[in-house]
């Protein structure tokens, strides 16, 4: 199960569930004056072995924290499959840290996976 969202339709809003294309294709990689947006992703083990209201909980937390950003998050994929949530926002410094350590407040199973803080430079 996989769960795509913009700015305007965060995690968990109706008719946003659905299969996708190969993420690489799907993702927005620089904003309209060609600007890098940035991505980071996260793990949650063994989430998808979870039961399906916990898993529901998971996502209505993860679109609360989501939408504080909705300005600034252009991109964000809960992917169950592989455990794997997917954030893409806009290059303000700071801004990654602040998403995922509210996200770590709300989900603490979630761990950042990496990033490359060079990126777009």
């Amino acid at each position: 199960m996989k769960l795509a969202a913009r700015a305007q339709s965060l995690p968990g809003d109706a008719g946003q569930w659905g299969q996708g294309g190969p993420l690489w294709q799907r993702v927005p990689k620089r904003d309209a004056d060609g600007h890098p947006y940035n991505d980071f992703m996260m793990f949650a083990a063994r989430l998808n072995q979870r039961p399906a209201h916990e898993q529901e909980s998971v996502m209505l937390l993860v679109r609360g924290v989501l939408a504080r950003y909705a300005d600034r998050v252009v991109f964000a994929e809960l992917n169950l499959k592989i455990n794997v949530l997917w954030v893409s926002l806009e290059n303000r410094p700071g801004l990654m840290s602040e998403v995922v350590a509210a996200l770590r407040v709300q989900v603490p199973e979630f761990h950042l996976v990496g990033h490359n803080p060079h990126a777009g430079t």
